[in-house]
């Protein structure tokens, strides 16, 4: 018999290829639990899970890795936000306890998962990435959350937990990120969160959180984003938070219910991007030490009792200022702002402006977004800078004396509001506002016949001679 040394060849090639594929496919456990997830789910309308079939290796399931063992580990399902299908309806299963192997799970922007917060977590010792954000969990964070110590981030933003932030969590020395923000959360900070000395982003914000603001920054070396906005914080500004001055980028405190001087050491914080001291009870006059802060792109001190002189800023290119509603009177729009480049939004409501806006002469209008010039003594024209504007939302300009006619005005796709009450505006209504969301031309000098629109009368009223729906028909 002679033999077949090709045929030999085939058979052993094809040998190895089963063995390969036998030790590719996921473990039973871990398609077990995965496929209970799945039968947990009610609506799942963008098919996020649709790839996940019974038979088939879970490890190239969408969502799903598997690095040890052909184990998986780590669960990263992501909703979009810019798209509403996105979504999961139901529960997390306890089964997922079956990966062993598990470091990191991902429930992203799913809107609707529910439930409380899966106990079975705890029974994980390669934990270390909890993402569970943007969903519908409810119920309170458990008290024993700090016997996850090996846990490097924990984000549960987003959701609908509410009780206190457990003590325990100060025992999670691990952490690089804590994220409870979104919540409805209350009672007071920890006041041992000090001890979280990694951290590099500790976000509580837009939670129901009162008391004061723990003075226990002193070991954050590492913290770039701090962000406690949205609560019911009172007291000062804690001194310990001088120390954050080397790499805190985002300071964010708006608000809440903080008192007091705004402290100079503010000044120092030579790396800040963002800050945001808005809807506070701050007075007195801000520290000169703000001259300093020439990198900072987002200021936002509004809505407090902020005194004058506005110190002399030296800011290369602010992105976003809102000093609206303190006690300033700046007469002029500051320098630094006019010579932005990258600047997208402006609102200096009630800031003591007087200038003709047809001599404002910004160096950049195009990316602008949003401006509130509201309750000043602005006169002149905005149409020179309006009509160079292709993404304006929001204009904002009640109570002022500008003086000009209103069919000039450019009407860009992206415009939502335009307040233009109390001026002397002339003119007729252009066709263009009725594609707005928000209007009010309210007590000008408008005549003629309103176009066809969504708005109340008090979008109109207190003008000369304007007439048809909503007001009464033209004669």
């Amino acid at each position: 018999m002679k033999f077949n040394f090709s045929l030999l060849l085939f058979f052993l090639f094809l040998s190895i290829s089963i063995l390969q594929l036998a030790s590719a496919a996921c473990h039973a456990d871990d398609e077990t639990a995965l496929l209970a997830f799945k039968s947990g789910i009610t609506q799942d309308p963008s098919g996020l899970l649709s790839s996940w079939k019974s038979g088939t290796d879970c490890c190239t399931w969408a969502g799903i890795n598997c690095l040890v063992n052909n184990r998986v580990t780590s669960l990263s399902l992501v909703g979009q936000p810019d798209k509403p299908n996105t979504f999961l309806t139901g529960t997390i299963s306890s089964n997922l306890v079956k990966l062993k192997y598990l470091d990191g799970i991902y429930l992203q922007n799913l809107k609707n998962l529910s439930g409380k917060f899966p106990d079975f977590l705890f029974g994980f010792s390669n934990l270390k990435y909890i993402y569970i954000e943007h969903n519908k969990l409810s119920g309170q964070i458990p008290a024993n959350i700090g016997n996850l110590t090996q846990l490097e981030a924990l984000s549960l933003s987003g959701n609908q937990f509410t009780g206190i932030i457990p003590s325990s969590i100060t025992k999670l020395i691990q952490l690089t990120q804590l994220n409870l923000g979104q919540n409805l959360l209350t009672g007071k900070i920890p006041d041992k969160m000090g001890k979280l000395k990694n951290l590099t982003l500790l976000s509580l914000d837009h939670n129901q959180l009162t008391g004061t603001i723990p003075n226990n920054f002193s070991s954050f070396t590492n913290l770039r984003i701090l962000r406690l906005s949205f609560n019911n914080l009172s007291g000062n500004i804690p001194s310990s938070i001088s120390l954050l001055a080397p790499k805190l980028q985002y300071l964010e405190l708006g608000h809440n219910a903080l008192s007091g001087k705004i402290p100079d050491f503010l000044g120092k914080f030579q790396a800040l991007d963002t800050l945001d001291l808005s809807r506070n009870k701050f007075s007195g006059t801000l520290p000169k030490s703000f001259g300093n802060l020439t990198k900072i792109f987002n200021l936002d001190l509004s809505y407090n009792s902020l005194n004058d002189p506005f110190p002399v800023m030296n800011v290369k290119g602010i992105e976003s200022l809102d000093l609206s509603y303190n006690n300033f009177h700046l007469k002029q729009i500051p320098k630094w702002v006019i010579s932005s480049p990258i600047i997208y939004s402006l609102k200096l409501a009630k800031c003591g402006l007087q200038l003709n806006l047809s001599e404002f002469q910004p160096a950049e209008t195009y990316f602008y977004d949003y401006i509130d010039l509201s309750g000043n003594e602005i006169s002149g024209s905005p149409v020179g800078l309006l009509n160079r504007t292709d993404y304006l939302v929001g204009f904002w300009a009640s109570g002022n004396k500008l003086k000009f006619d209103l069919e000039s005005l450019r009407i860009v796709k992206t415009l939502k509001t335009l307040d233009l009450s109390r001026n002397l505006v002339y003119g007729k209504v252009p066709k263009g506002v009725s594609g707005l969301e928000k209007l009010n031309v309210s007590y000008n000098h408008l005549c003629g016949q309103i176009p066809a629109n969504k708005f109340a009368a008090s979008a109109f009223v207190g003008n000369d001679c304007l007439c048809g729906s909503p007001l009464p028909p033209c004669k």
